[in-house]
């Protein structure tokens, strides 16, 4: 089959989280650049459906401006999203194709099945084969596998480590509000307020992810592990103090989703 023209040319993922908005800009197959924004307003994604090239898109919301075919047509926008409000903004942009679960060859997928969970699985099973289990480190901490026939198996959500110090600070009168990034694992067994919270939140988060890794080499023990997420250093550094044997065996790879959104747009 011949490839889908823009498949030599420019073209851009967009991959709507719960937080931000993570692009790539791909020339072909070839991941060029990536980089996040903050969720639009209903005006400014407007006011982008009216951009012609890629020069014409401010340089906050695309910044290699180094591309040397920047003033070339707008390219194609293929859009992943976890967050209807955004989607809605985006659905009428002339130049956006919005990627659905049912375009994932994914077996035995749910209909609620998250279409980042879903892609990112996709993208590492491709990558580096089946069974895959993809850890996600972000907002949400998520567990999502499938087996060897490209089957999915199931998965896991949870709160991201970032979201249970906010919260706990946010909701509650006495505990303060704390930053996430530690050089060094606490004390398991603290003696002030700060490092009671962060022994609580990192000694139980690290166990869940190890009692999951354990699981899954249990049913797979062929099957590969990729962690990504905004926390996926912070997460592996953890790993690597706490339960190196499980750390030496991860794969790290921010770009999972982009990969599912490449392998998904050969089709189109």
């Amino acid at each position: 089959m011949k490839p889908p023209k823009h498949r030599e040319n420019l073209w851009l993922a967009l991959e709507i989280g719960n937080s931000r908005l993570h692009w790539a800009l791909f020339t072909g197959d070839t991941l060029q650049h990536t980089w996040d924004t903050e969720h639009f307003s209903e005006s400014l994604a407007h006011q982008l459906a009216q951009c012609q090239t890629l020069a014409d898109l401010p340089p906050e919301i695309f910044p290699p401006r180094e591309v040397g075919a920047k003033n070339s047509p707008h390219p194609p926008i293929f859009l992943a999203s976890v967050v209807p409000q955004q989607t809605a903004l985006w659905q009428t942009h002339p130049h956006v194709r919005v990627i659905t679960l049912d375009q994932i060859p994914l077996l035995n997928m749910y209909p609620t099945l998250g279409i980042d969970r879903a892609l990112a699985l996709w993208g590492a099973g491709k990558t580096w084969d089946f069974p895959m289990l993809v850890i996600d480190a972000g907002t949400a901490l998520t567990f999502t596998g499938a087996d060897a026939n490209e089957t999915l198996v199931g998965g896991a959500i949870m709160p991201g480590l970032g979201l249970q110090f906010r919260t706990l600070g946010e909701k509650t009168g006495q505990l303060p509000q704390l930053e996430t990034e530690i050089i060094s694992l606490p004390p398991r067994f603290a003696m002030n307020t700060p490092e009671a919270i962060q022994s609580g939140i990192i000694y139980t988060l690290l166990a869940g992810i190890k009692d999951f890794i354990t699981a899954w080499g249990q049913l797979f023990p062929d099957g590969k592990i990729v962690l990504k997420g905004g926390d996926r250093i912070l997460l592996l550094n953890y790993l690597q103090y706490q339960f190196p044997e499980i750390a030496a065996h991860l794969i790290v790879e921010p770009n999972l989703t982009f990969w599912g959104i490449r392998e998904i747009t050969r089709d189109f």
